[in-house]
């Protein structure tokens, strides 16, 4: 992706997040320069990986497929592994009407995914077998809002403004936004973006960036290269 793409959808991403009330960190805002000079005291975000997250799944179609991200907070692998620190995480996302989140499953992360506003979104649900792939016999069965929902095998389940879907590790899912834009929220245990994303097909779940620009801000996959 170009990075004026990137800088163009962080643009968007803000105005289409204000619109809905949401109110994002203060450390959204500071320029690479700034998260340089305060290096000595950003441990928490660049260790946590907080903060924005574009990807186009190395497939270089945003639109088609593609996934806007903003990481909030996030506790560490850590305290999950000794049951007790900051077990959690939080994202806010958004999926463009009709653009796909492709396939995938985590080991670790449980999540709620939540409808914050905007269109319907749509999530493809498949059951793990034994080994980890996808079960196209199982049935799939998952709360949302806590009432107990039950699909065919790669049943789609539709979730409109307010609702929600709990996910367990070794759940497959795919999503998109249905009518319009959707506005997600992710509540989930610690997330790992490195290690804990299982694709049903090869994609990168981060992106080559040419610079073709300034980064407005950076994203989670700069910090190596720019605050190492």
């Amino acid at each position: 992706m170009k990075r004026s793409t990137v800088n163009q959808i962080i643009r968007e991403a803000d105005a289409f997040i204000r619109s809905f009330g949401y109110v994002m960190p203060p450390f959204a805002y500071w320029s690479p320069a700034e998260m340089r000079s305060r290096r000595e005291t950003i441990d928490g975000i660049v260790g946590g990986r907080l903060g924005w997250d574009i990807t186009d799944y190395g497939r270089g179609d945003f639109g088609g497929m593609g996934l806007f991200l903003f990481t909030v907070r996030n506790g560490r692998a850590g305290d999950l592994a000794r049951g007790r620190g900051m077990l959690y995480a939080e994202k806010i996302m958004i999926s463009r009407r009709d653009q796909l989140s492709p396939m995938h499953r985590h080991d670790i992360k449980a999540e709620d995914i939540i409808n914050r506003g905007g269109g319907t979104l749509a999530l493809k649900l498949y059951m793990s077998a034994p080994g980890g792939s996808i079960d196209k016999a199982a049935g799939v069965s998952v709360p949302t809002d806590g009432v107990a929902r039950r699909l065919e095998p790669g049943g789609i389940l539709r979730l409109g403004p307010g609702e929600s879907v709990t996910l367990l590790p070794g759940v497959w899912h795919a999503f998109w936004a249905e009518e319009q834009d959707v506005l997600i929220g992710e509540v989930s245990t610690v997330n790992d973006d490195l290690t804990d994303n299982v694709f049903a097909e090869p994609v990168s779940r981060f992106s080559e960036i040419e610079e073709d620009e300034e980064p407005l801000h950076l994203l989670v996959s700069d910090y190596e290269k720019w605050l190492a």
